[in-house]
């Protein structure tokens, strides 16, 4: 009966799985797909491009393709960036990252940020002025100095608006910071309005988008005061737009490793805007406006701000925080409601990191995973040490609770009754065992909410792993690699393939810790709690190889540590006998003989 029920809970997680992935998996994809290819003219036409002054063009177009349509680049080569700026709107649709590339090698590819309008998923930066309304983003300008933006030679494009020439510098002021001064001139005889303002746009749900765990999308602080509306609750409801208005912050579109933002000056009042158009596919818009101004004839109007494209590293954002006055600007990183665990797990893993490469020790963030788990158990070490005694009492009472289950033959209301009073004549909580699992959890959390937000440990190696941030790479079912093939992309079940060295010893550990604690009473509960490591490797299979490397040998030190509190409290912990009995087949019980 036991076994048939597990046989059919297992049968029942598969034909889950399997329909996920044979038919809701695809289903999904297949809107993804639509919702990336269906076009950005729709869009275009429904708002963002309209008021962009951009005409509506294919969105099948490759980034290349896209690029060649500009009728002029300038050039972006500094240490940080590459790139170009599009003569077309002074659009900033063509950035690169120097430093950062697709995957661990470094001849693969770098990461792109910024892709013109015309391309197929496009994210784009406009600083502008509205000069009488009209925004002008499609206008062509011209160079006025400068040939390329590098770190020391900034850029001057100038565009002519009826009596008004506006003049636009780009400065790069500090790697993945990119400084915008506009200066408009009234050269006629009518006053002007005009207004600053600079743009932030995304056309359509971005590649690789991460649900559930991370943030990703527009996001805006002004005046102390932070927002942010995911991509997919934005595109499903346009009332999730928001406005925010005061002194001091800046307006974006976060992802789960970059970032580009627009920040105005944060001296002058101003106001965030965070929108998308309602067509076939959706195009977001997080936009700063500052509040319009007259411009008297002869009169000049002098207005700056910055732009920023790059990593959401703690320590950049915090200083260009600390060095440029952007208000709440590290708040671009997810620390989730469980900030004041994430926040102090990072700083101890950012610090032992950097002692551990000042003395010129490799795999520097896998060792400081190590030593966090290290400090995280010295902390633990009294409900620990409270827990460990209390099995150990459990473990001695186990001869008397089983003779309890043969006394009363199956009378499960009697035996509680009984187990109970036992406990509290030898006070016994059996609860206290649950107090480290517990305590660990919301760690164990905010561990996972560090290793997979922040881009510190995105491609950083530790033994044979090359990426702590990504699964384990190897699998048992091409024994570790020694097999020229990949299972993990056999359609149905190769999602369940990837079981690398990490979970296996992972489950190796918590399976020994299984043989340390008393058995459960009820023999079902126990055919569970065997089973456990079992689930637990392929459950740990696809996380992180840093969470799971944690999980590990903090499995592996509960173990020593369980073992010698559980000695030092007079238990009979036979480890190895345990061990071993799990491999003895069990002898069947003797028929009665027939009559």
């Amino acid at each position: 009966m036991d076994r048939n029920l597990i046989l059919a809970l297992v049968l029942t997680a598969l034909i889950l799985l399997g329909w996920d992935a044979l038919v809701v998996g695809p289903q999904r994809e297949a809107a993804l797909e639509r919702e990336r290819t269906q076009g950005i003219e729709a869009a275009e036409r429904a708002g963002a491009g309209a008021q962009l002054d951009v005409p509506a063009v294919d969105a099948t177009l490759d980034r290349v393709q896209a690029l060649a349509l500009a009728p002029g680049r300038v050039p972006i080569d500094t240490r940080a960036l590459t790139g170009s700026i599009n003569l077309r709107g002074a659009a900033l649709d063509d950035v690169s990252l120097k430093r950062y590339h697709i995957t661990p090698d470094e001849d693969s590819p770098l990461v792109t940020r910024l892709s013109p309008r015309r391309s197929e998923g496009a994210q784009f930066v406009v600083p502008g002025v509205t000069i009488d309304d009209a925004a002008g983003a499609g206008d062509v300008w011209t160079v006025a100095e400068g040939e390329a933006l590098t770190d020391t030679t900034p850029v001057t494009l100038q565009r002519r608006v009826g009596d008004a020439v506006h003049r636009l510098t780009f400065t790069v002021a500090n790697d993945y910071l990119i400084e915008t001064t506009h200066e408009v001139m009234n050269r006629g005889g009518e006053t002007l309005v005009v207004q600053p303002y600079a743009r932030a746009i995304q056309s359509g749900l971005p590649d690789n988008l991460v649900s559930g765990i991370v943030f990703e999308g527009p996001i805006a602080v002004a005046g102390g005061t932070l927002n942010e509306v995911k991509y997919r609750a934005l595109a499903k409801k346009a009332d999730k737009a928001f406005d925010l208005e005061g002194t001091g912050g800046w307006a974006g579109l976060a992802s789960k490793y970059w970032l580009t933002a627009a920040v105005p000056p944060q001296g002058t009042p101003f106001e965030a805007r965070v929108d998308r158009a309602d067509a076939g596919v959706p195009v977001f818009d997080a936009s700063y406006f500052l509040a319009p101004a007259t411009l008297a004839p002869g009169a000049t109007l002098a207005a700056g701000g910055y732009v920023f494209v790059g990593p959401k590293r703690v320590d950049l954002l915090s200083d260009y925080e600390d060095a440029y006055g952007i208000a709440r600007f590290d708040d671009a990183i997810d620390w989730g409601f469980l900030f004041f665990l994430t926040r102090p797990i990072f700083w101890g893993l950012s610090h032992f990191a950097a002692l551990f490469s000042s003395v010129g020790l490799t795999w520097a963030w896998g060792l400081a995973i190590l030593a966090l788990t290290l400090v995280i158990k010295a902390l633990l070490f009294p409900l620990a040490n409270a827990s460990y005694r209390s099995m150990a009492a459990m473990r001695k009472l186990s001869p008397e609770i089983q003779a309890l289950r043969e006394k009363n033959d199956g009378d499960q209301v009697k035996t509680q009754q009984e187990m109970m009073a036992l406990y509290k004549k030898h006070k016994v909580n059996p609860a206290a065992g649950c107090l480290p699992i517990l305590a660990q959890m919301p760690i164990f959390f905010a561990l996972y909410k560090v290793l997979f937000t922040t881009i510190e440990l995105r491609h950083q190696p530790f033994l044979y792993v090359r990426d702590l941030s990504e699964q384990d790479p190897t699998t048992v079912f091409n024994l570790f690699g020694l097999l020229p093939y990949d299972p993990t992309v056999l359609p149905v079940i190769g999602a369940f393939l990837g079981i690398g060295v990490l979970p296996l010893l992972m489950g190796v550990a918590m399976w020994v810790q299984t043989k340390l604690n008393p058995p459960p009473p009820d023999p079902m509960q126990a055919k569970i709690f065997g089973l456990m490591p079992f689930i637990f490797v392929f459950i740990f299979a696809p996380f992180a190889a840093g969470l799971v490397l944690y999980w590990f040998w903090n499995t592996l030190l509960g173990v020593i540590q369980q073992y010698v509190i559980m000695r030092r409290a007079g238990a009979d912990v036979d480890l190895l006998g345990n061990m071993r009995s799990s491999f003895r087949r069990k002898a069947k019980p003797a028929e009665a003989p027939a009559e």
